[in-house]
């Protein structure tokens, strides 16, 4: 793990606090092990990562495990390596972790029970069916308090509950979306400890926040219900809340959230498919929020330099593939041609020829909008094609096609190889059959490439050789008398 040494240690007891606290402020990024890492969750790290590299603070990565069920090791090591790919890593001295919420559980169930020493919980006998058959009874959307004053203690089944309180309202203070009210009357005694004693998640966030020391809790805004509860829980265990942010979530096309069963939203995969890091940050920090200035494409250095929560905006933002592809293709091109073929390393197959790979890759840079793209448009080079019969057959169907191979075929038998010469010679042959010149690569190409599009003919054949090339040309025409 990047922290070293026992990467599930607790970052400390309650006496420990002090030295996690300081001038500093304490940003904290938690997610959960339980799959492949979500675009918004990145989005949020980033956000996160940007406001503590500004303001000279720690980044606390905490991995929240408790879901034995669904974690696995690793998703674990998927979030770390993700986060390392965009930038956030143990190697910055702001980066501090990664801590893990299991190993906290006696800090979780020590702070439950002092709240219920406190008379600020109560433990609570009542099944979750007889719950809601009492509720449905009496007309009450839910738990209305009915264990308050049974006066019970710990027991087999029996869970623990927070008091809330019956009056009033609790306000949170929110970077982005102000002030936000909510009725206490609406905030059902929740459960702190499960009926097997184990801690619920509202409370295992709180009592961690509190021990690590964090100032500021930035997430998305599906979070902000569960808001007020902790909010309660903070000021119950005697410490003032934390800074609040809660940005919008990420939406499909459809304006619906992004769903891991429906949408394309695991980071790994648009790294495995050639999106740059750099460019998937750019992205994702520019949704919802904007920098100064007339352009999306912005590097990180200005990013965070400029990036403030009230800037962010309270809608929903779209995620859209298309014009996250666009951006790739942008960051693409601004590369230099050896580090874009460096980038394409990972995707290019053993047996091709490097050098043909960098000679080809100026012209590749500019038609792909990923790295993944690249390899595959020019694998005719290096194997023999797999024919396109689509493309055979539109190419191969004109009339002048039989003889315009046969006058590239002479002609290419002495002209020098090179570009210049060989285009100069198939515009010669296609100009003496009036045809036109759009239609007359048609033959050559799909002859020596199986297909209809690819990168420039000419260049290509000086890389394929002569008399690969001819051969290729003869194989077809021979093929066409067939």
């Amino acid at each position: 793990m990047p922290a070293g040494g026992d990467a599930r240690r607790s970052p400390g007891r309650a006496g420990s606090v002090t030295h996690l606290m300081d001038a500093a402020p304490r940003f904290r990024f938690a997610p959960s092990p339980t799959g492949y890492f979500h675009v918004g969750g990145a989005r949020t790290a980033l956000m996160n990562w940007a406001l503590a590299k500004r303001l000279g603070g720690r980044f606390v990565l905490r991995i929240e495990d408790t879901d034995e069920a669904r974690n696995r090791p690793e998703w674990v090591q998927g979030i770390i390596d993700a986060l390392a790919w965009i930038g956030i890593s143990a190697d910055d001295p702001t980066f501090e972790g990664p801590y893990f919420q299991s190993a906290n559980a006696e800090l979780h169930v020590a702070a439950a029970e002092r709240l219920y020493v406190e008379g600020k919980a109560y433990y609570c006998d009542m099944t979750p069916e007889e719950i809601q058959e009492r509720a449905k009874a009496e007309g009450v959307p839910g738990y209305a308090g009915w264990s308050r004053d049974k006066g019970l203690g710990p027991g087999p089944g029996r869970v623990l509950r927070f008091r809330t309180p019956d009056d009033g309202e609790t306000v949170v203070h929110d970077v982005v979306r102000g002030e936000v009210r909510f009725a206490n009357s609406t905030l059902e005694d929740f459960v702190l400890l499960r009926g097997n004693g184990k801690p619920m998640f509202l409370l295992a966030n709180v009592v961690d926040d509190i021990e690590m020391g964090i100032t500021h809790v930035l997430r998305a805004e599906e979070h902000l219900p569960n808001t007020p509860k902790q909010q309660l829980l903070w000021q119950a265990l005697g410490h003032e809340p934390p800074v609040w942010a809660h940005v919008p979530v990420l939406v499909n096309q459809q304006r619906k959230k992004l769903s891991k069963r429906r949408d394309k939203v695991a980071l790994e995969n648009y790294r495995e498919e050639g999106y740059l890091a750099a460019a998937m940050v750019n992205y994702l920090m520019t949704l919802g929020w904007s920098p100064k200035g007339d352009t999306e494409i912005v590097p990180w250095e200005v990013i965070e330099r400029e990036f403030r929560l009230e800037d962010v905006t309270h809608s929903p933002a779209f995620f859209d593939e298309r014009k996250l592809l666009a951006f790739n293709g942008e960051y693409i091109r601004a590369m230099s041609v050896e580090e874009f073929v460096a980038a394409c390393e990972p995707w290019i197959p053993p047996h091709y020829d490097r050098a043909v790979f960098a000679r080809m890759a100026p012209l590749l840079q500019t038609r792909v909008q990923t790295l993944a793209e690249a390899a595959p448009q020019i694998d005719f080079l290096f194997a023999e094609p797999a024919m396109d019969e689509a493309a055979w057959n539109k190419a191969m169907s004109q009339p002048w096609s039989a003889k315009l191979l046969d006058g590239v075929i002479e002609a290419y038998e002495s002209v020098p190889w090179e570009a210049e010469a060989l285009n100069e010679q198939w515009r010669r042959v296609a100009e003496a059959l009036d045809v036109k010149l759009r239609l007359a690569q048609g033959p050559v190409r799909v002859a020596v490439s199986g297909r209809m599009v690819g990168p420039p003919l000419f260049e290509s054949l000086v890389e394929l050789g002569r008399e690969e090339t001819l051969r290729r040309l003869r194989a077809a025409r021979a093929r066409l008398e067939g």
